[in-house]
């Protein structure tokens, strides 16, 4: 009994130490909370101050915007949250993301008989500094994405699809799945990708490759080149070469069965 009691006593001793150690570390961590609050409260006035100073530069140089950009997402501010919030109007970069947004549609509309809604980040980006002129306020591929970004949020159709170092701009609301987006990064590397060449280089069946195939034939996205040269079961996807409207099978040129039959001649990426 004796024994028993001191066991008692020790297991006591043990779960009062456990609940001192538990409440002195919920005090810590409270102290740490505060302190860290404190420390965050801080750095956005530090902030603040800091773009209030260098407000000018901000809007004119795309470098300097882009490591402010990553200043506020340390702490997860983000200036484009509201057009009317501190941030907006003390920058002024909500109007201007607002204004390259609508750039950047009025450039995909322009071209979107070319290039079926699907244009490389770099070729978007030519084409909205030249619209802007070169007396306007500078703009990089960083600003694009950002801006793109916001006009995916208004269910747009935009989208941002990465393709090997790059990015593709999406303009239309089509679906792409994994497999569209290997066969597009497949197909930059030359501006085309033959069914062979799908079927060697990502190990699939040949009916797999030509649904992704046929799907990019149907949003627009590719085209078949009839001129291709090879063989009759040759598929590829090529820049350049005829008119997009002349070759896909969605216009009435060529028929789903024709397609089936020839496994498709030559499918290929819309030049802008």
């Amino acid at each position: 009994m004796h024994r028993r009691g001191v066991g008692a006593g020790a297991i006591a001793k043990k779960k009062l130490a456990e609940a001192k150690y538990k409440e002195r570390g919920t005090v810590l961590a409270e102290d740490q909370l505060a302190q860290m609050s404190k420390q965050l409260d801080m750095f956005k006035t530090n902030l603040e101050e800091f773009a209030s100073k260098h407000k000018q530069e901000i809007r004119k140089n795309p470098e300097f915007r882009v490591q402010f950009q990553d200043m506020c997402a340390t702490i997860g501010v983000d200036p484009l949250a509201s057009g009317k919030g501190f941030w907006s109007q003390m920058l002024g970069v909500g109007d201007f993301y607002y204004e390259l947004g609508v750039q950047i549609i009025e450039v995909c509309l322009a071209l979107k008989h070319r290039n079926g809604g699907l244009i490389t980040l770099e070729e978007l980006h030519q084409q909205v500094l030249k619209g802007r002129g070169k007396f306007a306020q500078d703009v990089s591929q960083d600003d694009l994405i950002r801006a793109i970004k916001k006009l995916k949020a208004l269910g747009t159709g935009f989208g941002i699809i990465p393709v090997g170092g790059t990015y593709l701009i999406q303009s239309v609301p089509a679906e792409l799945n994994m497999d569209h987006t290997v066969v597009l990064q497949l197909a930059e590397k030359n501006g085309y990708v033959t069914v062979s060449e799908i079927k060697a280089s990502l190990k699939w069946e040949t009916e797999r490759a030509r649904q992704v195939l046929e799907h990019l034939l149907k949003e627009g996205l590719a085209w078949l080149d009839l001129q291709a040269p090879g063989e009759a079961h040759r598929s590829e996807v090529k820049e350049g070469g005829p008119s997009p409207r002349r070759a896909v099978w969605r216009k009435g040129q060529i028929s789903r069965e024709d397609w089936r039959q020839t496994a498709g001649r030559c499918c290929g990426l819309l030049p802008t």
